[in-house]
């Protein structure tokens, strides 16, 4: 399987809205440098995930993220965050 990365498969999962909403709570979804700090993935993938039954936090209101599309997030991680 080929390696997962953010500017094939990731950055392109983020709408422009949801780029823009996030940006003056200074998360930065389409900047590589931003997003491949584990830390920061790590927060960005929490709010992309339902908990306890309820709907992600991210995006406000939806479309939320299918499974395959967080699976895919996961293994971009588990790649070691390729561009």
């Amino acid at each position: 399987m080929p390696q997962v990365s953010f500017s094939a498969d990731i950055k392109p999962l983020f709408r422009a809205i949801d780029i823009a909403h996030m940006k003056p709570f200074g998360v930065e979804l389409d900047d590589y440098a931003y997003m491949s700090n584990p830390d920061n993935a790590n927060r960005v993938f929490a709010t992309l995930s339902p908990h306890d039954g309820e709907p992600p936090t991210m995006p406000p209101g939806g479309p939320y993220w299918t499974a395959a599309q967080l699976g895919l997030f996961m293994q971009w991680q588990s790649d070691g965050y390729k561009a």
